[in-house]
């Protein structure tokens, strides 16, 4: 005669479509738990008799056992048998039954005063594609197809060292490709000992201020400046002091007694005006962080694409072992979500950057660095920077046309060179260029308001505007589109102008 629990079991049963027999019968015990067929503390037949009852094999029910005690459906007690569990583990999960409109309230959550400062100065688009998008490359030109096969060749068959942590600064492979190309392409003097790989900029700087400044300690940052260096710069509590740009880029002090411990400098194409530190500013400032032990962060973005004239060469190869951390991106030339900068330490922080790095930061993607490393070797990565070269300076000089036609040739900064992946279009003092790249923004239009990249109130009023991203057949109905919001905030600005 079969027990009252092997009769429900066996309707519950038939009730099941899972292929698998205990899958079944696991499906069958535990929605009698939790609908309460099997209550709390119900004792469960024995396995051999629930198999003899069921017509199952003993090892059917045993699996299905252990898999209720294992969740917690059920409690196994020596000597006794096995029983429905007091509370079922999905009752503890659900969240209680609300009625229409009701809801519950969180606690309150607590930032740190560094975080609450982030949240009230993010600026981060939240679209990283479109037009007028500053900094961002067309990611659809890149040979995706090679890169893949490169990557896949070398991921077939991956050594252990390719699999774990890094902890000497990136893969060998890389590191030597990289010295190679900027000795001859950017003139910068070092060792494939002294490459550390990062995951961009960002990661970068964080590295330095968090190992070169103490709590307090100052920095010179360009004004204007890239906002992602101050950000990092405020959360590791290091002081900002603006320094002034003109058209042959940052102005040092001519006298200083006690320069700062970083100086942060785009020199071969300023950020975000455009202009090209002279020689004799880049002398100046490299005898004065000599002369006071301070660090000179050279910021070397997107040099790559210059469209007329010589190559800038940077500032770290212009003297023997200078006091210059050079750091560049992958982020221009090949795409932002590769994730993958670079650091030339000077050889005194070399081996300590390194460790350090490898401690905060856990240093990894090996693979994707050996791919590149041969993409590099075997000439593609220059290559595909000609190629990007005369693409972009075709948008460039077709974008420069639209401005020039549609608001004049005063509406160009006279800061800009022929380089880089933006451009300024200037507005009258008076113009509200946040407001307009707001209205812009809200159009699909992606510029940037100049003002929002300077500390001090003595502000340029523009937009900052990416052409690299958008095709020729694109770009002027984008345009014509930003005219309107212009003229919807600032209808005197193109009279200004």
């Amino acid at each position: 005669m079969r027990s009252l629990v092997a009769d429900l079991l066996a309707v519950r049963l038939g009730e099941q479509q899972d292929e698998l027999l205990h899958k079944r019968l696991y499906n069958a015990i535990r929605l009698s738990i939790l609908d309460g067929s099997l209550p709390p503390q119900c004792r469960l037949p024995p396995t051999r008799d629930l198999a003899r009852e069921l017509g199952l094999s003993r090892n059917t029910i045993l699996t299905v056992y252990e898999q209720l005690l294992a969740e917690g459906y059920v409690l196994s007690r020596q000597g006794s048998g096995t029983f429905v569990a007091d509370v079922a583990p999905d009752k503890l999960l659900s969240a209680p039954v609300m009625a229409p409109g009701e809801h519950i309230d969180a606690p309150p959550v607590s930032y740190s005063s560094r975080g609450k400062w982030l949240l009230d100065h993010i600026s981060a688009s939240p679209r990283q594609w479109g037009a007028f998008i500053p900094g961002v490359p067309d990611v659809n030109a890149f040979p995706h197809q090679l890169f893949s096969k490169m990557q896949a060749r070398i991921s077939r068959r991956p050594t252990p060292q390719r699999l774990t942590y890094s902890s000497q600064g990136g893969t060998p492979e890389l590191q030597h490709a990289l010295a190679n190309y900027l000795r001859v392409a950017r003139s910068v003097q070092c060792s494939p000992e002294q490459v550390l790989i990062t995951e961009g900029i960002h990661q970068a700087i964080d590295l330095v201020a968090r190992m070169l400044c103490d709590s307090g300690d100052e920095a010179w940052v360009e004004e204007p400046s890239y906002w992602g260096i101050r950000n990092v710069l405020q959360m590791n509590d290091v002081k900002i002091c603006p320094v002034p740009v003109d058209s042959a880029g940052l102005v040092p002090p001519e006298r200083t007694s006690a320069a700062p411990r970083l100086i942060f400098v785009t020199p071969s194409h300023q950020y975000p005006l455009g202009a090209v530190m002279s020689l004799e500013r880049r002398q100046r400032l490299l005898a004065l962080a000599r002369q006071n032990g301070s660090w000179i962060v050279e910021d070397d973005y997107d040099s790559e694409f210059r469209f007329s004239g010589q190559p800038i060469p940077a500032l770290q190869g212009l003297m023997p072992d200078p006091p210059v951390i050079y750091i560049g991106t992958f982020s221009k030339t090949l795409y932002p979500g590769l994730r993958l900068g670079y650091v030339v330490l000077p050889r005194a922080l070399a081996q300590e950057m390194k460790a350090a790095h490898a401690e905060l930061y856990r240093g990894g993607h090996s693979l994707i660095q050996a791919a590149l490393a041969e993409f590099i070797e075997a000439g593609h990565y220059s290559a595909h920077i000609r190629r990007m070269r005369l693409l972009y300076g075709r948008r460039r000089a077709f974008l420069t046309g639209l401005i020039t036609r549609y608001l004049g040739p005063q509406a160009l900064s006279d800061f800009s060179d022929n380089a880089g992946l933006h451009l300024v279009l200037n507005l009258p003092p008076e113009a509200d260029d946040i407001a307009i790249a707001k209205r812009a923004n809200a159009r699909d239009i992606l510029v940037r308001p100049l003002s929002s990249y300077y500390l001090t109130e003595n502000r340029r009023r523009g937009l900052l505007m990416g052409f690299a991203c958008v095709p020729e057949e694109k770009m002027e109905g984008a345009f014509k589109a930003l005219m309107q919001c212009i003229n919807d905030i600032c209808p005197q600005a193109a009279e200004r102008l």
